[in-house]
């Protein structure tokens, strides 16, 4: 009976601390890692225009703008339309960096910048090559209505091309 209340008084064992190292000390030696490099948000790819048509060939088109129509405009030369969800503002920066110019505003109200890809000749020409962006969503409007058979879908921002003729 002794060994059995000797066994029960006996307390349990406390654990070791261990040391931290204090101001000025040496790092305990461990294996060389790599500092995480920081990370960089990858910018959009730019996408040529050849992906949704060979006449947009060299065209810079911004990433996820969708081709909603197309139509011959004379003298040669096509205008094609294609839709964005995402707002004007973010658009027109791209078209900036991309064409390396700040294009010039059509209408202040609602937004329109025009970004001018050539020369404009009226003897070959009906329209002057450029990219127009428009913004639809102004006056709180939902947007741009793009009906495909009996699929319909809002687009924020059109954006007209009509590429130089070559």
């Amino acid at each position: 009976m002794a060994s059995g209340s000797a066994a029960q008084s006996a307390p349990p064992p406390t654990p070791v601390p261990k040391p931290a190292p204090f101001p000025g000390a040496n790092a305990p030696t461990t294996p060389a890692t790599k500092p995480a490099s920081p990370v960089v948000p990858a910018s959009p790819p730019q996408q040529d225009g050849a992906a949704l048509d060979p006449r947009l060939s060299g065209v810079p088109i911004y990433p996820g703008a969708e081709l909603l129509s197309s139509f011959d405009a004379g003298r040669g030369q096509q205008v094609f339309l294609l839709g964005s969800t995402m707002p004007y503002s973010d658009i027109v920066g791209f078209y900036k960096i991309q064409l390396r110019n700040n294009g010039s505003e059509v209408f202040k109200t609602p937004p329109m910048q025009q970004f001018d890809l050539g020369q404009f000749r009226s003897e070959t020409m009906s329209y002057r090559p450029s990219i127009v962006v428009k913004d639809y969503t102004w006056m709180e409007s939902p947007g741009y209505l793009h009906v495909a058979g009996t699929t319909e879908k809002r687009y924020r921002t059109v954006i007209q091309i009509v590429p130089a003729t070559k």
